[in-house]
């Protein structure tokens, strides 16, 4: 809200993209109503927030769907880039600038607010990247625009989801050495994701006559391969070994990025054109009006772990698989790109069950152990006595309790992680591993109101080896996963669950008696 308690009306263009997408919550948190301009509405229903955010249908090419947009509007979020849309994205960035800016001054707007990229100092405008130029050029007619206007320029975003992080992320975890361009040495000041957004809310309650552009960055001025070396160092890696070399050019990079990198080329290959200008903040008014807190802009590497903070916290499983409100901003958002987030191998088996619920949850809950997985009895055994070799905990631990599970159990080389009574068991894996793996094992009724048990294996590989590591078991997941799926299915049909669980607490029972009759002094011997 602005200061005298008013709730702005606030238009957010790029609310599926990566920073639009996180800026809605934080405008709606601070009591603002929001409106979102989309191609494609439908896009947006899976943002946790699409209940609280008004939607409306349009392009910011086309006058009349913003002219509607605009209405009743205070602030209007220019987020959006034609970038990677072909070679004419500079014609499309200009034109729709041109819109925006005409349209917002028609209805009256208070602000335009836009995000744009850092340009370096002293560098001809012909000089820069066709991306930088662009983005300096749409900023530039909003400036020009008669309202007054908010341009942020910032250069490498650090939060999960961003292209030029996962760009960072990807190159770092899955080459151990590199053969890099020259402008792995080129200096930029990334900042991260937070206070990106700390700023772009800051700027909707700006004084009328404020109408300039700010640089944003943090307090870290890097190389890229500085960034990639503490990447490694932030995430567990080995040290990285780079090797600069001159000869590959814009082009050649975007390729090279590419084939090691989910990021498509398209969109790799400004960003490496982006690489080749030292791009530094060369002030920091924009405390003036949006005040530092202690600590505030974040360093480096406390944005990088905020970033990785899902996978550190071993919420990773939660993140890839649902749509549930993100923590932070720096989280993915189940929205996000594909290649968003970093690599998540995982195994999914589907199993229709001739059975209860309850049933099958008793199978569930009963696994490990004397149990057994109900699968390749002989896999398991190996796969711990490979543990136990390496150093880790092996297939010894079994369980706390024949009958039932509570979370932070021990259940052979796996933990409790999650567990949802009747419906949902997840175990993080504590065997020695190049990554962090969980087994998700869920008890369900589907649309026809039949059980079904779903069950998932997920990996998030740790550098070069882990990617290896999966793709060498690869091979053995139909027999592991497929035979668990059937034979727990199998299981609860036949009731057999049951019956293992009380021949394993007759079972552990007996050996209970053993061990005390060992213990019990002997009688004393009688003539």
């Amino acid at each position: 809200m602005t200061t005298d308690g008013q709730r702005l009306h606030c238009l957010v263009t790029g609310a599926s993209g990566y920073i639009g997408g996180r800026l809605v919550p934080e405008l709606l948190q601070e009591g603002h109503r929001v409106r979102c301009l989309a191609r494609s509405p439908g896009k947006l229903r899976d943002h946790p927030w699409a209940a609280h955010a008004e939607a409306v249908r349009g392009d910011v090419t086309d006058p009349e769907s913003v002219a509607a947009a605009m209405r009743g509007v205070d602030v209007a979020y220019y987020l959006v880039h034609a970038l990677g849309s072909g070679s004419r994205f500079e014609d499309t960035d200009r034109a729709a600038a041109r819109v925006f800016a005409e349209q917002a001054r028609a209805a009256g707007v208070r602000r335009i607010v836009y995000l744009g990229g850092l340009t370096p100092h002293g560098v001809p405008e012909a000089s820069l990247s066709p991306h930088l130029r662009s983005r300096a050029e749409v900023g530039q007619i909003f400036l020009d625009s008669p309202v007054p206007a908010t341009v942020l320029r910032a250069a490498v975003v650090i939060g999960s989801g961003s292209a030029s992080f996962e760009m960072l992320r990807y190159l770092t975890e899955r080459l151990p050495v590199m053969i890099t361009p020259s402008w792995v040495h080129t200096r930029t000041q990334p900042i991260g994701v937070r206070d990106v957004l700390r700023y772009l809310v800051g700027s909707a309650t700006m004084p009328d006559d404020v109408d300039r552009a700010f640089d944003i960055g943090g307090p870290d001025v890097l190389t890229y391969r500085d960034m990639m070396l503490r990447y490694a160092a932030v995430a567990g890696l080995p040290r990285r070994f780079i090797v600069p070399v001159p000869v590959l050019t814009p082009r050649l990079s975007s390729h090279w990025v590419g084939l090691v990198t989910p990021v498509p080329a398209a969109l790799a290959r400004p960003l490496t054109e982006s690489l080749r200008h030292e791009v530094v903040c060369r002030e920091h008014d924009i405390a003036r009006y949006v005040p530092d807190t202690p600590g505030r802009p974040l360093p480096f590497d406390e944005a990088l772990s905020l970033a990785l903070r899902k996978v550190r916290e071993a919420q990773v499983a939660t993140r890839w698989s649902s749509a549930s409100v993100p923590g932070a901003p720096s989280d993915p958002l189940p929205t996000d790109p594909d290649w968003a987030g970093g690599s998540l191998y995982q195994d999914e088996r589907h199993r229709p069950v001739d059975a209860s619920r309850a049933e099958l949850w008793k199978v569930v809950e009963g696994i490990g152990g004397d149990n057994g997985w109900y699968s390749s009895p002989l896999a398991w055994a190996v796969r711990g006595r490979l543990d136990r070799f390496a150093g880790g905990v092996g297939l010894r631990r079994g369980r706390r309790d024949t009958e039932r599970l509570r979370v932070g159990d021990s259940l052979d080389f796996w933990r409790v992680e999650e567990l949802e009574p009747g419906h949902l068991l997840r175990l993080r894996a504590e065997m020695r591993l190049p990554g962090l793996a969980w087994l998700e094992m869920y008890a369900e009724t589907d649309e026809a109101g039949r059980t079904r048990y779903r069950q998932r294996a997920l990996f998030h590989p740790r550098g070069l080896l882990g990617h290896a590591y999966w793709w060498s078991v690869a091979p053995f997941h139909s027999a592991v996963f497929g035979g668990m799926a059937r034979n727990i299915a199998r299981a609860a049909a036949e009731g057999t669950g049951g019956r293992r669980r009380a021949s394993r607490i007759r079972r552990a029972r007996e050996r209970r008696s053993v061990r005390q009759q060992r213990t019990e002094p002997a009688p004393p011997h009688q003539e």
